[in-house]
């Protein structure tokens, strides 16, 4: 049997209640995070922000610091990857409802791998793969201004079309210019909703990893931000800052190939998933007792340091919310979870530049599913 995987309690505070919270602060309601009332609402997405890394680095995080204390603490989804966690914030839907449950899974029309982020704009993607209703479409036809706040390269992508759609989107290039502008959009206008979208550290983790100096020379920047922000932010507007998963280095001799063990790869079509949580999918020919023992031979390889984990046994342990029936042949056949810091490749791989990463994410970890959820303004009471 698979490892105990670490399931928040039930009544733990995640990651979809967020947006409707914010929504239901506006229009009279609080919400299960119990938001006061506010006339206009900011919510900041900072990628790759977790709560271990934010407690580890407060020092050069006075701002957020100060607001972050034991409660302000929520959870991510798994896999703990951006394309399903955003997508969770934006609907206030788990994975198993919105359909997009990996970094990179499997299509089953198709047969193609494709990854959730970008293939929206090669076509690997139908538009309705993203199954929910975005909440901003939500809080338009609630009288509310919805807004999105982010960089100029993501204004048009398939990827905001199918999981943000309903917003206006205002672009900048710039940490502090996206705050200006939200500024101005609460300055302006009552019932105003911002989504404000900070993915620089996230890909400073990746490159350089986020223990390093970019990485809080970034973390410093965006403190700095929400420092001038709410200093000047109006009367009655409420500002909150999260995350979408936390980050950990995994130096290059933590790198698993798992091709190097031909028992583990022989009998699997596709390799999908991301180095921190693989998604394997099994040859569609294979028999019930070929598919139990390569399950058996993962176990046995890297149940030490992994979840390993079949789909059955990972939707009923409600890994992916509630699932419906047509998201159900997304999920691998197995997915491999790491439990201590390795990442897994294989190189086999026709593009390996994803190995020169250092920040990863994708696990259950609490470093990569523990996410802050801070209050300031009309929330901070």
């Amino acid at each position: 049997m698979p490892a105990m995987l670490p399931a928040p309690a039930d009544g733990a505070r995640r990651l979809a209640e967020v947006m409707p919270s914010a929504m239901a602060s506006l229009t009279g309601g609080r919400g299960a995070l119990g938001l006061a009332a506010a006339r206009s609402a900011v919510i900041v997405l900072v990628d790759g922000l977790g709560a271990a890394n934010l407690a580890a680095r407060r020092g050069h995080a006075r701002t957020m610091a100060a607001a972050f204390g034991k409660r302000d603490v929520i959870r991510t989804v798994f896999p703990s990857t951006t394309a399903a966690a955003i997508a969770t914030f934006a609907t206030g839907t788990a994975p198993g409802r919105h359909g997009i449950v990996a970094y990179r899974t499997l299509v089953p029309e198709t047969g193609r791998l494709e990854n959730q982020l970008n293939a929206w704009d090669h076509g690997g993607l139908p538009q309705d793969w993203q199954r929910r209703e975005p909440l901003f479409e939500s809080a338009l036809a609630a009288g509310l201004h919805p807004y999105i706040v982010g960089a100029p390269r993501y204004a048009d992508s398939g990827y905001t079309r199918a999981v943000l759609r309903g917003a206006e989107y205002r672009p900048s290039a710039t940490i502090e210019g996206r705050f200006d502008l939200a500024r101005q959009l609460v300055d302006q206008v009552d019932g105003a909703l911002v989504y404000l979208y900070v993915p620089e550290l996230d890909q400073i983790s990746h490159a350089h990893g986020w223990e390093s100096a970019q990485w809080i020379g970034a973390l410093e920047q965006v403190d700095a931000a929400i420092a001038a922000f709410t200093s000047r932010m109006p009367r009655g507007a409420g500002l909150l800052v999260t995350a979408d998963h936390g980050v950990l280095d995994v130096p290059e001799q933590r790198h698993v190939h798992i091709d190097a063990r031909p028992e583990l790869v022989d009998g699997v079509r596709h390799v999908a998933g991301e180095p921190r949580c693989l998604g394997l999918f099994f040859e569609p020919g294979a028999t019930d007792a070929e598919r139990a023992a390569l399950v058996e031979r993962w176990r046995e390889a890297e149940g030490s340091r992994a979840w390993v984990l079949t789909r059955d046994e990972a939707i009923d342990a409600g890994l992916f919310g509630e699932v419906d029936e047509a998201v159900r042949p997304r999920i691998a056949d197995l997915l491999v979870a790491a439990r201590s810091g390795v990442a897994y490749y294989d190189t086999r791989e026709p593009d390996r530049k994803a190995e020169r990463m250092i920040g990863q994410h994708g696990s259950a970890t609490d470093e990569e599913s523990r996410v802050p959820l801070l209050r300031f303004g009309a929330y901070a009471a």
